[in-house]
């Protein structure tokens, strides 16, 4: 993929050395969401399809995708397990590593260059009937997930404002502002507590990229056949590419 260009370069997304991999965060890490430190930022599918028995995602694949500009490419992709989270990474001409969530068969990605996602954060909500949101976040360097649900206050369809509640993987609790603005195909997130990040969204799942510039973001949806069925985006553009993968 020419993923994120620039920082990252809108370039061929790609697997990583095998040795690497997440550990834990430490405690000064960004795996804590609070009023100083907010989570990730970061289908036509439905919160009770994203609710059903997750699909099993482990395992290595082919990929073949588009670029925002309409060229392709092909490479390869693994991903392992890491307690609550995955390791995405990416082979296929230059190196990308990422930290997944999975949301039932919707799973959300942010990945970056090089041999780790060191900064990158993730996460997947499910939009509710009432337009509220109901997430599951996580960030690179540390193996559990946390929560985070968020009620409007304002504006329609995604867009507007919220007051969102937490849970951190340790089970501290917080509360958090969060606005969204539409931005092209993507949608902006940013959060009262200094982070923010670019979402895609499918029917009623929008999964965030969190990191800034550096960090992409994918969104899949689990196909049938194990398959991933990809949309992603990053670098500072409202453009996205496609990518399908296929298990080995």
């Amino acid at each position: 993929m020419t993923k994120i260009k620039g920082i990252i370069s809108v370039a061929a997304m790609a697997v990583l050395a095998l040795g690497c991999s997440l550990n834990k965060a430490s405690s000064s890490g960004a795996s804590a969401r609070n009023e100083n430190q907010p989570s990730s930022s970061s289908s036509s599918s439905t919160s009770t399809t994203n609710r059903a028995a997750a699909p099993d995602i482990d395992g290595k694949y082919n990929i073949t995708g588009t670029n925002p500009d309409g060229g392709s490419y092909k490479g390869t992709l693994e991903v392992i397990t890491r307690g609550d989270v995955y390791q995405f990474r990416w082979n296929a001409g230059t190196q990308y590593d990422g930290i997944g969530i999975q949301n039932g068969n919707i799973v959300a990605v942010a990945y970056t260059t090089g041999a780790n996602g060191q900064g990158c954060g993730v996460v997947d909500y499910d939009i509710q009937g009432d337009g509220s949101l109901e997430g599951k976040w996580g960030y690179w360097g540390t193996n559990e997930a946390g929560t985070e649900n968020a009620t409007r206050t304002s504006g329609t369809s995604l867009a507007g404002e919220y007051d969102g509640t937490g849970k951190n993987p340790d089970g501290k609790q917080y509360k958090v502002k969060i606005k969204v603005a539409a931005a092209g195909n993507l949608y902006r997130f940013a959060w009262s507590n200094n982070t923010d990040g670019m979402g895609i969204k499918r029917g009623s799942n929008v999964a965030v990229g969190i990191g800034g510039a550096r960090c992409g973001f994918v969104m899949y949806e689990v196909q049938s056949d194990g398959g991933l069925d990809g949309i992603w985006g990053g670098g500072g553009s409202d453009k996205t590419g496609t990518e399908k993968a296929t298990k080995q």
